[in-house]
């Protein structure tokens, strides 16, 4: 009998020595460093240890109208008037620095998110600078996106963004803004708010003119005094349906324009003759590997009757292999809960599960005593009525159904009130094309999931939001064509 070996690996820790952080950052407004009018401060924690990274300015009202000041005036004086090559410079310059430091920002995003050290790494920095490389591109060649049709910048843009991918929403929203010539007031979430203070002094560095990029710190109210004010043009917003919701009525009768991507409630279907080790990899890939922090994570399983005792069981063995602890090891697999609060909520909704009379299975994995942590948690047995199947998450935590048919199905993912993305695993091309024509959602991967390029498109349907970020139909968002 062949005895069964369980590897443990080594600590391989990602060294924090290169990094430099402040003791307290202040408000970036008209390309400076200020105290806030209030001069009030928040701290910001490291969700691993609990422990305060540093302490961070909150923008008030007043803060808000200086910094809405200054991008109206680096707006109207310099960014709009400046050659379209000339920003593309800027814009170029940014990308280039952010390469050059992409190290230093891994590691911070991972200490002030919670996420994996792999996945800062190697998804969310390079794909920031792979953003701002992109639309620099655009800048000086308007005229090829929009056959026919002058495209005019908005002006000033209020941007919002949250706290699961803190750098790479920043380069998201950022550079296509600039790219088309419109000046920004930008607010990070107000639990990780470090890269964003850190691309402050990047675009420092890369003598971007002053008041192009202000970027100010808080929570809900901060982002309601951008929301309402009245020399804002435009406001992008990634975030909840409900605060999509508030921006909406809020801007109603304005004349403002808004890009909303918001929550998500993702199908992920798997065929029987889809090439299952691969694909129970890629459930793995979209719900734990990112601790479900995301708004298209695959937190729907939809599996075909005569395959799902192999998915589901497979699906657990991988479960069992899975390390969690500290987002700074190599070898992690699954990091730290970004906040406490939302911790509380996936042990509410996992035990709304259990109520509900669903089956649970959870990894066996150890879990740190201090800190933010969940294990990677999967329910069966549960159905299209449950809460947890119909309500977003935003945690590790997995609900699977079966199905028969591919009208079937089809039928069971657009049953939410959510639409923005979804997967499908088949080796039919036939299945492909049936299964993305007709469920409504924004995006759906084929045998991969979570796979992001800027040059593609992103955003959703029904409450999952409105409008796209990234390619020429995020370009399309941040002008007006005459």
């Amino acid at each position: 009998m062949t005895k069964k070996i369980k590897w443990d690996y080594s600590p391989a820790p990602e060294s924090t020595d290169h990094i430099q952080l402040k003791d307290q950052y202040d408000l970036f407004i008209n390309g400076k460093f200020i105290s806030g009018a209030e001069e009030k401060y928040f701290d910001t924690i490291n969700p691993a240890t609990e422990e305060k990274i540093t302490a961070v300015a909150e923008a008030g009202q007043s803060d808000i109208d200086k910094a809405v000041k200054s991008a109206r005036k680096a707006y109207d004086k310099t960014w709009s008037k400046m050659p379209a090559k000339e920003r593309g410079k800027y814009i170029f310059r940014i990308a280039r620095l952010l390469q050059e430091r992409a190290r230093e920002f891994s590691v911070i995003e991972t200490i002030d998110g919670g996420k994996p050290i792999r996945e800062s790494r190697d998804v969310d920095v390079p794909l920031a600078a792979a953003h701002f490389f992109y639309h620099a591109g655009w800048a000086d060649k308007l005229e090829y996106a929009f056959p026919g049709r002058a495209a005019k910048p908005l002006g000033v843009v209020g941007q919002i963004i949250p706290w699961n991918f803190p750098l790479l929403m920043a380069a998201w929203k950022l550079a296509p803004a600039l790219a088309t010539g419109n000046t920004v007031v930008l607010k990070p979430a107000e639990t990780t708010p470090l890269t964003a203070m850190k691309l402050a002094e990047i675009i420092q560095e890369a003598d971007l003119p002053p008041g192009v990029v202000n970027i100010v710190n808080g929570a809900g109210d901060t982002g309601k005094y951008i929301v309402n004010h009245n020399d804002v043009n435009k406001i992008a917003f990634t975030g909840s349906t409900d605060v999509g919701k508030y921006i909406m009525k809020s801007v109603a009768g304005s004349g403002k324009k808004y890009t909303l991507e918001l929550g998500g409630k993702a199908a992920n279907i798997i065929f029987e003759d889809a090439a299952i080790d691969q694909a129970v990899e890629g459930i793995v890939n979209a719900i734990f590997f990112n601790q479900g922090h995301v708004c298209c994570a695959g937190s729907r399983l939809y599996v075909q009757e005569s395959v799902a005792d192999e998915v589901i069981s497979k699906l657990q063995k991988r479960m069992q292999s899975l390390i969690v602890g500290d987002p700074l090891d190599k070898n992690t697999d699954i990091g730290a809960i970004n906040s406490k609060m939302q911790l509380d909520k996936i042990k509410m909704y996992v035990k709304l599960g259990l109520d509900e009379g669903g089956s649970i299975y959870q990894s066996s994995c150890s879990i740190p005593k201090k800190g933010f942590w969940h294990a990677p948690t999967i329910f069966t047995d549960v159905s299209q009525s449950n809460r947890i199947v119909q309500e977003e998450i935003f945690g590790p935590v997995l609900a699977i159904q079966t199905f028969r048919t591919v009208d079937e199905v089809i039928a069971k993912a657009n049953n939410s009130p959510y639409g923005l993305s979804g997967g499908v695993w088949t080796d039919k091309g036939s299945k492909i094309f049936k299964v993305t024509q007709d469920i409504r959602a924004g995006v759906i991967w084929a045998n991969t999931f979570n796979k992001f390029d800027p040059a593609s498109p992103f955003g959703g349907y029904k409450e999952s939001g409105v409008g796209s970020e990234g390619g020429i139909e995020g370009l399309s968002g941040y002008v007006n064509l005459v």
